[in-house]
């Protein structure tokens, strides 16, 4: 009777001391997914531009394409010249007396389609430039999904290292107690002070990859105060429904866009083969005689070397390197999505396993353990042993919830049209 009293006021402590989610003080506000989102400038809702350096320079990107657009729709200004000739010569041609004063002006004609070609070829700049600051949001959205979904797996395995070191440590003090009575040899004492140190050690390391977690995630939107903390509950991420690799994806828009840009670039390096007219007209003044008379005149270049035949080939080449770029990103394209859902669906079928079948087995194993070990069944050892079985579980647990977590983000930042 006083075997089962005494295993029974062990065991009170044990059992506080092995409970998953010990009660703590949760004062502090914790940082949502949505919230941080929201501080980096992604979230769907927002209304004004973001102040992310990571956002500002893809806008200023499209903003200076857009106004190359408006300087390709400029026309050649015109030029106005003015000339005097038979100044201070010698003879007839001393002084001013018989200079002559012309003003004329002329403007240059562009043919082949120069302007056309111009302002097509900007505008598909600004569309390469407009789809490529769509994908930066969308790959900085992925990016602080998998840090959130990060910071929360460092939190939950710090609440797990807190949790072992607990238990390790009421064991230790159980094991010094039991080495006092004489009801254990020493040797269970220092095996329990050794685990109790090497817990506590985990326990360190798992705050500091915390803290770093939550850092990196803050980095993204440029804060530099103390990183918020984040629930060590993980968020529900899903993925598209239907995710399919469809021309609207961005990646492959962004690719088209490019060849498209690069083909468009062709006709304005063909168009500038060209050679554009030049007409002027002017008065010209006769000081002598203090007459006056008009001319007209018209130049063109002889196009006998250079044709701009080199920019054309070189406008070739890039779209031909384009349409590669296009073929190869559609490839890795579809072969992203079917490794990323296969991997989805084996991370949620894991999760759905561990949580719905291995952890409640684990536990239901562990109280089994505690009754027959106050009953005096089971030796503190099978205790231990349950204990550290139903953590594994919860870490194989953190780990697939993270890979399921991190893989949602990922088919969401491919789904992005």
């Amino acid at each position: 009777m006083f075997a089962i009293i005494w295993r029974g006021a062990l065991f009170a402590g044990l059992s506080l001391a092995v409970l998953p989610g010990a009660v703590r003080a949760q004062d502090r506000a914790v940082l949502t997914l949505d919230e941080a989102l929201a501080r980096a400038g992604v979230d769907e809702s927002a209304q004004v531009q973001s102040d992310n350096p990571r956002l500002i320079g893809p806008q200023a990107e499209t903003d200076a394409a857009r106004a190359l657009i408006d300087q390709a729709r400029l026309r050649p200004n015109p030029e106005l010249a003015f000339e005097a000739e038979n100044i201070a010569g010698s003879g007839a041609f001393s002084g001013l007396q018989a200079t002559e004063y012309t003003l004329s002006l002329s403007q240059r004609l562009e043919l082949g389609g120069k302007r056309g070609a111009r302002i097509r070829s900007a505008e598909a700049e600004a569309r390469v430039a407009m789809l490529s600051g769509e994908l930066s949001v969308a790959e900085l959205s992925r990016m602080v999904r998998e840090r959130y979904i990060e910071a929360v797996a460092s939190a939950a395995r710090l609440e797990l290292a807190r949790d072992v070191v607990e238990r390790n440590r009421e064991l230790a003090r159980i094991a010094g107690l039991l080495v006092e009575v004489g009801r254990e040899p020493p040797l269970r004492s220092l095996r329990a002070e050794a685990a109790l140190a090497e817990a506590e050690a985990e326990f360190e390391a798992a705050r500091a990859s915390e803290i770093a977690a939550r850092s990196a995630l803050v980095a993204l939107w440029g804060e530099t105060s103390p990183p918020p903390d984040v629930p060590s509950a993980f968020p529900g991420i899903e993925p598209p429904a239907m995710l399919l690799a469809s021309p609207s994806a961005l990646r492959l828009q962004v690719a088209r866009a490019e060849r498209e840009a690069a083909d468009a670039a062709i006709d304005r390096e063909r168009s500038l083969g060209v050679p554009d007219p030049a007409i002027s007209a002017g008065v010209r003044r006769f000081e002598e005689s203090r007459d006056q008379a008009f001319l007209v005149g018209v130049s063109i270049p002889l196009p006998f070397r250079n044709r701009n035949q080199g920019n054309i080939a070189a406008a070739e080449a890039r779209f031909r390197a384009a349409s590669a770029r296009e073929a190869v990103a559609r490839a890795d394209f579809e072969l992203e999505v079917t490794q990323a859902r296969g991997r989805f669906l084996a991370a949620e079928a894991r999760v759905e396993t561990l949580s719905q079948t291995s952890l409640p087995q684990a536990e239901e194993a562990l109280r089994l353990v505690r009754i027959g070990y106050r009953n005096g069944r089971f030796p503190l050892i099978e205790v231990l042993a349950a204990a550290e079985a139903r953590d594994a579980i919860r870490e194989a647990l953190i780990q697939a919830q993270e890979d399921r977590g991190r893989l949602a983000a990922q088919l969401i930042w491919l789904g992005a049209q």
